[in-house]
């Protein structure tokens, strides 16, 4: 069924400007970066944007993992559904950012930063690999008095499925927490996204926080396994894990918890809090050639889930959701 209200879907996280290349072996060695990764940005990692801007003809896209998954949400869901809470500077990279959102269907607001400069991702494309290193800024500066503001918090009480990305824990924890405890209070749906292995691995505690109220969780298999050596689980079987994630205590008994973990070209692994067995769902298949670039396709695919969320669709349904717009995003370049 479509969203009863508008805006039924609300996205926190760090609304990045993606700045991204074709590199090499040799760039990577230059910034000390690995093939395929995502990280946040050190001092030596400074130059690395206006290297791209000058000497790799870098691309300029809105980016932000979670501002990725509620742009490609509304791509599937009816006019004025999604809504993108996060922070940008007073530049020109925040008219980028606000025209793309714009002219996907995506309602941002977003707390403007009069101290620093929009944040940006270094994106570098070496084959199908990425390598993504994130210089915060003005996304750093989000603060929970504009989640509770009057213009905002109304918007957080009417939408009824919050997606929160894992980045987010770096900058706001208080404001995560808010909309996890909105969520259980008013039994609405709290998706959290792990976002990269080092979350898990060096943001552990406030990972942990969130994790009683995580009515959806989704990640790849680089993420669960961090998760996993995190706590202390002796294996690195996806489905294991899963289980463990899925049986976790649980705020809102009313919500079975639900953990999704995509495996790139692999089978999607699916456990449900409460049954024995993890699911299996087949992706969808992409010829090498077709593909383009696999930036965003995580992203995507939250995407397509979360909008079969919000469309009160069968679970089967919303990983097949999910796939299908992953393999959309693959064949583009950027998180498109």
């Amino acid at each position: 069924m479509a969203p009863s209200q508008e805006y039924a879907l609300l996205c926190l996280e760090n609304p990045l400007l993606d700045i991204q290349a074709q590199g090499d072996e040799a760039l990577l060695t230059k910034y000390g970066l690995k093939a395929n990764d995502a990280i946040l940005a050190e001092e030596k990692h400074m130059p690395l944007y206006e290297d791209l801007l000058q000497n790799r003809d870098a691309k300029l896209i809105a980016g932000g993992a979670a501002q990725n998954t509620a742009r490609a949400a509304q791509y599937l869901l009816p006019p004025n559904s999604t809504l993108f809470l996060g922070s940008v500077g007073e530049d020109k990279y925040a008219i980028i950012l606000r025209e793309s959102c714009t002219a996907a269907g995506l309602r941002a607001e977003y707390l403007t930063s009069t101290t620093s400069p929009t944040g940006t991702c270094g994106v570098i494309i070496t084959g199908h690999n990425r390598s993504m290193c994130t210089h915060l800024a003005a996304a750093n500066d989000y603060k929970i008095s504009h989640l509770k503001s009057p213009e905002v918090w109304p918007l957080v009480q009417n939408a009824t499925v919050y997606f929160v990305g894992g980045y987010h824990l770096t900058v706001c924890v208080d404001a995560v927490m808010a909309l996890a405890e909105e969520a259980a209070r008013e039994n609405k749906v709290f998706m959290m996204s792990l976002s990269a292995p080092f979350i898990p691995m060096f943001f552990k505690e406030q990972l942990d926080r969130t994790q009683g109220y995580w009515d959806y969780v989704v990640g790849n298999e680089a993420e669960a396994r961090a998760w996993a050596e995190g706590h202390g689980l002796e294996t690195k079987d996806v489905a294991e894990i899963a289980t463990h994630m899925a049986g976790l205590d649980k705020v809102n008994g009313k919500r079975k918890r639900t953990v999704i973990v995509t495996q790139g070209t692999e089978k999607t692994v699916v456990a449900v809090q409460g049954e024995e067995k993890v699911r299996e769902f087949a992706v969808r298949e992409v010829g090498k050639e077709e593909i383009c670039d696999t930036t965003g396709a995580g992203d995507a695919f939250a995407g397509g889930f979360v909008a079969g969320i919000v469309e009160g669709k069968s679970l089967d349904e919303c990983v097949d959701m999910g796939h299908w717009l992953a393999s959309l995003s693959i064949k583009e370049l950027g998180p498109q």
